[in-house]
């Protein structure tokens, strides 16, 4: 039978339809294949940028920002990393007095250098010979020793000014809720003055505030090392005494480690600064003593659970091992007295720069037995430019004695010191709390730079 004209159209017309279908399909395909393409190359681009990225951060970090050297020595050191520098010298005008190119070393060899003490210098590196990545100054130092001390001391400061630890609310004699100080003065200020006059202890702030009559009182503060004034209006609480709602303090106390005593009588101990506990801010200090302190007790320490050290602290005259006259972030520093001197019993040890520390055994000297002993660490990590100045050093006690004494690390041994093939490299600065047998410390040199 022959088809008719209308079932061949109409056959003709399915088929159309069908091979339409066909070309949509494939054309779908098509562009979901090019979106696949276009995502894949895009999380390879990525994928390729963060891990140049990555690469890039971990080179410049191996890198650090200051290299000491002694002065008159040969220092060797090996960055490991694939760039190279030029080193400059920089007279006093800015200008270098070595020819351009004169002096180009590679990085990722060792680097043996000898410098004077009349010029500064600086090295400008380039990753892979021509990406610039860093520019290390070059501080060329005085060679010296220290007296590794390991002693526990007993701290008290006075913080220059009032402190702001915090506002609160009292009872007012009407029966309502008072808090005058609330969003004026905050956590961290310091109260330098009170309507112009100056103020040291807390007693001080109280009375001004209380004799006011009512009136509002200027206070001038300082605020993230801005000095402002502010003004609150006191109000009477139940007793009919004026205040302003803010708990203050004047002083702190605590337990510590003497790292080192030097040539002078100057003494560096902790590795990191005096924070207040309640604002976490480095306390502004106007003067501070160091106590002979005695370990009557110790925490051992736990997952999640630091440990402590407890000292009995007499804070009489004939107890006083000396003054403090600086905090900061790298430790509290002072000089000595004669009582304090009479306890630097281990002869002087060179000082080891962060180039010359090495990955491997090491030991601290800490008191936790009755006496000074050293116990034996492994450093795990270096690093030469972190952040954190605090956390140079990354370290574990492998001590038995020690680990059975304390877990590890614990408070009170912050300034401990760390001493690798005959040098003092560093101080105990921190604990880690999941895990006390490992800590962290401060390169000496840092400690050196206040």
């Amino acid at each position: 039978m022959r088809r008719s004209s209308e079932e061949n159209a109409r056959i003709q017309e399915q088929a159309g339809k069908q091979m339409v279908v066909v070309l949509q399909k494939w054309r779908r395909r098509v562009r979901r294949l090019k979106i696949y393409r276009a995502c894949l190359m895009a999380m390879l681009v990525m994928g390729c940028t963060a891990l140049a990225g990555t690469v890039y951060y971990r080179i410049e970090s191996s890198i650090p920002s200051v290299i000491n050297i002694r002065a008159g020595e040969e220092e060797s050191f090996r960055l490991g990393v694939p760039a190279r520098a030029e080193i400059v010298s920089v007279s006093d005008q800015g200008r270098s007095n070595i020819p351009k190119g004169a002096v180009d070393i590679d990085l990722s060899k060792t680097v043996t250098v000898k410098m004077g003490m009349e010029s500064a210098y600086r090295m400008q590196v380039k990753l892979f010979g021509f990406l610039p990545i860093k520019q290390v100054n070059i501080q060329v130092i005085e060679d010296q020793t220290l007296i590794p001390m390991g002693v526990p001391i007993g701290i008290y400061v006075k913080t220059d000014g009032v402190l702001v630890v915090g506002t609160g609310e009292f009872q007012g004699e009407n029966g309502l809720k008072c808090s005058p100080g609330k969003n004026i003065v905050k956590s961290g200020d310091y109260i330098r003055r009170v309507n112009g006059q100056e103020i040291q202890e807390k007693e001080e702030l109280t009375r001004m505030v209380d004799e006011c009559g009512g009136n509002a009182v200027i206070l001038t503060v300082e605020r993230d090392g801005e000095t402002m004034d502010v003004q609150i209006k006191p109000e009477r609480d139940e007793s009919g005494k004026y205040k302003i709602g803010v708990w203050v303090r004047d002083d702190a106390q605590g337990v510590g480690t003497m790292t080192y005593i030097d040539s002078r009588g100057n003494f560096g101990a902790l590795g990191h600064g005096i924070n207040d506990v309640d604002t976490s801010t480095l306390m502004h200090m106007e003067g501070g003593t160091l106590y002979d302190t005695n370990i009557i007790d110790i925490k051992k320490g736990a997952v999640g659970d630091p440990g402590e050290m407890t000292g009995m602290i007499i804070y009489t005259d004939d107890h006083i091992l000396g003054s403090i006259t600086v905090n900061n972030i790298q430790g509290i520093f002072g000089v000595c007295n004669d009582r304090a001197l009479s306890m630097g019993t281990n002869s002087p040890l060179p000082i080891g720069l962060k180039q010359e520390i090495v990955k491997g055994p090491a030991q601290i000297l800490c008191t936790v037995d009755g006496q000074p002993q050293y116990y034996d660490v492994e450093i795990t990590e270096i690093h030469l430019d972190h952040d954190n100045v605090n956390r140079g050093i990354e370290l574990k006690v492998t001590d038995r004695k020690l680990l059975d004494i304390t877990g590890g690390i614990v408070q009170g041994m912050s300034g401990s010191p760390i001493i690798q093939n005959g040098k003092l490299v560093g101080a105990v600065t921190h604990v880690l709390v999941q895990d006390s047998s490992k800590g962290y410390g401060i390169f000496i040199e840092n400690m050196l730079e206040h």
